[in-house]
């Protein structure tokens, strides 16, 4: 996965995260959309329509970025 230090994390807008307000799951580039379809069922401390939102946007991320998700994020 390409490297995403803390200076460039800061630099990415809300809109780059699965869930912008918690900024968690950084949507960037395809490894990391990948990532984040991975690990989505990992995520704590979020509401049930900030998951249902989160699981559009990283859907969304897959297909601008090329990524064929071998199933949808659960």
């Amino acid at each position: 996965m390409p490297e995403l230090d803390a200076k460039k994390r800061e630099k990415l807008p809300d809109s780059a995260f699965a869930f912008p307000k918690e900024r968690k799951m950084p949507l960037n580039d395809a490894s990391h959309v990948r990532n984040a379809a991975a690990r989505f069922n990992q995520v704590e401390d979020v509401s049930a329509s900030e998951k249902k939102t989160a699981k559009w946007r990283i859907e969304r991320a897959a297909k601008k970025k090329g990524v064929k998700l071998s199933k949808e994020p659960d």
